[in-house]
């Protein structure tokens, strides 16, 4: 279920950000900013509609229409819109867990008060839901942690994270599209590619997409 009126706040003098969150990240909710994020595009003056975890970034034209009056069609979208679940591709992850690659896994199970293998084996058996895009091109925000095995973001960030490293941020799961810094854990690494700039769809994982992630390997 979907309650309540979202907070639209300005974001710079030509974006609206749409936050329809209830307290924690509901699945309902992100249904709900999918298909509110197809209808705004039909509205006057919308350029673009960026999904993001229970949250919508509205990009518009501020000749074509002003953000008090797009404010208040977003609302409405918001109340009248049915949500819908994407019908994703589903795609199937290899990881190896830990060793030089997955450096956070030991400390990741130990905070979860778990062994290795436990811990391992939970992240595994979850089905994730990419919820939206963003950060960087190709990056998944994953829905579907098991609560057990949220750990909040590092204190500092690391200034270089690998690409295809597997991470986990809180209650979100996530794989590095690309080396760029990150806050966020990492606990194995996978061989498949999320984005290539030449290639004719540059992103391999889209919201609405599942992934399951299977175990190639564990190193303590």
């Amino acid at each position: 279920m979907v309650a309540g009126t979202p907070h639209i706040s300005l974001a710079g003098s030509g974006a609206l950000l749409l936050d329809g969150a209830q307290g924690a990240f509901n699945d309902a909710t992100q249904e709900l900013v999918w298909a509110v994020a197809d209808a705004a595009l039909n509205l006057e003056g919308v350029r673009e509609a960026v999904p993001g975890m229970n949250n919508l970034l509205v990009v518009f034209d501020p000749l074509a229409t002003d953000a008090q009056s797009l404010g208040e069609q977003l609302k409405s979208l918001w109340a009248s819109t049915e949500a819908s679940a994407i019908a994703g591709t589903h795609h199937t992850i290899p990881v190896s867990y830990g060793g030089a690659r997955g450096e956070d896994l030991a400390g990741w199970a130990a905070h979860c008060g778990m062994s290795v293998d436990e811990t391992v084996r939970r992240h595994a058996a979850a089905t994730y839901t990419v919820a939206a895009i963003g950060a960087m091109p190709g990056f998944p925000y994953l829905s579907g942690l098991d609560p057990r095995l949220a750990w909040a973001r590092r204190s500092t960030p690391r200034l270089k994270v690998a690409e295809g490293a597997v991470i986990i941020g809180g209650a979100q799961a996530g794989i590095m599209p690309m080396t760029a810094p990150s806050g966020w854990h990492i606990i194995g690494h996978t061989d498949v590619t999320l984005f290539r700039a030449e290639a004719e769809l540059p992103v391999l994982l889209r919201p609405g997409d599942t992934i399951r992630f299977a175990i190639a390997g564990i190193e303590a």
